[in-house]
């Protein structure tokens, strides 16, 4: 074997490594959906707080046009901690630590109006999505193509969190129904 095939071999190998730990790559956009759905979970812990101490209601802004506004209401008093408002997979800005968010942008999807008691199958938070339609089975929710909108994980799917703290992940074509309810407005966060 020559120096030049050895050098050959070489650039291959770094090419294939590359384009497997690139952010765009299935197997990093994995790793970050299992860190996306620690967000949710962490979120989740606050809306449970939130919960509590309202009366079972979650946080709800009248007239809110996109997610911000309503989840920012957590900060600081159920959580101090914004990191988890902002998805690993995307590309979206850190916020500042205990304050409220709402004129800035967070990467999730939220479902107003919703209660924790409307259970398991009741989508309460998602990945940002394509649009603020109801979504049935079949149906796409997040980007085909890893462009906006719903591309926090480029064209690799998503995460939902259910009512009841269980956050499942679908392809970009769903693989189950999220309803809405009509007391329930999906916001999505600012484009």
């Amino acid at each position: 074997m020559s120096l030049l095939e050895v050098f050959l071999v070489m650039v291959i190998i770094f090419i294939v490594f590359t384009l497997y730990l690139s952010s765009g790559s299935k197997s990093a956009q994995e790793k970050r959906l299992a860190a996306c759905q620690v967000n949710l979970q962490n979120i989740y812990a606050a809306l449970n707080t939130f919960s509590q101490d309202n009366n079972g209601a979650l946080p709800a802004v009248p007239d809110a046009q996109t997610s911000e506004a309503p989840l920012s209401l957590l900060i600081p008093k159920y959580t101090t901690g914004t990191a988890f408002f902002i998805c690993p997979g995307g590309d979206d800005k850190p916020l500042p630590d205990a304050q409220p968010f709402a004129d800035k942008k967070i990467s999730y999807a939220y479902y107003m109006g919703r209660a924790l008691a409307d259970g398991a199958g009741a989508p309460l938070m998602s990945d940002a999505q394509v649009n603020t339609a109801p979504k049935a089975t079949g149906q796409q929710v997040f980007s085909l193509n890893g462009k906006k909108p719903g591309n926090n994980h480029n064209k690799f799917g998503g995460n939902v969190l259910f009512c009841d703290g269980n956050v499942q992940y679908t392809p970009a074509i769903l693989t189950f129904a999220l309803p809405v309810a009509t007391n329930v407005i999906l916001l999505n966060p600012k484009p």
